[in-house]
């Protein structure tokens, strides 16, 4: 597994320096593009909350980007944030790759 370095962009981010900002849009115009709540959308941009794969699908069709564009980034923050919150998954002990094709 190959180790970050760098904390990844949040979406949220994203959403607002490159979109919003350039194309001078409210998060209220946009949320009521994307047909979601101001609240909701705001917590994302505010970096609160997080990209569901319906809100990938929106932001997707809005910017002509893809789902997984999003999905990506959110996963890649989510990841970055999960190894460094804890230690604990490095304690668990790999199959031996013996094992894991024994059952394929």
């Amino acid at each position: 597994m190959r180790k970050m370095e760098r904390q990844p962009t949040h979406p949220g981010k994203i959403i607002k320096e490159d979109y919003l900002t350039p194309l001078s849009l409210t998060i209220s115009e946009l949320a009521s593009n994307l047909g979601v709540s101001r609240k909701t959308l705001s917590k994302i941009i505010n970096e609160r909350g997080a990209i569901t794969p319906d809100m990938a699908l929106r932001l997707s069709r809005a910017f002509d980007t893809t789902p997984d564009f999003w999905l990506t980034l959110q996963k890649n923050f989510d990841l970055f944030l999960a190894e460094k919150a804890s230690n604990d998954w490095q304690l668990v002990k790999p199959f031996s790759p013996q094992l894991l094709h024994s059952h394929i």
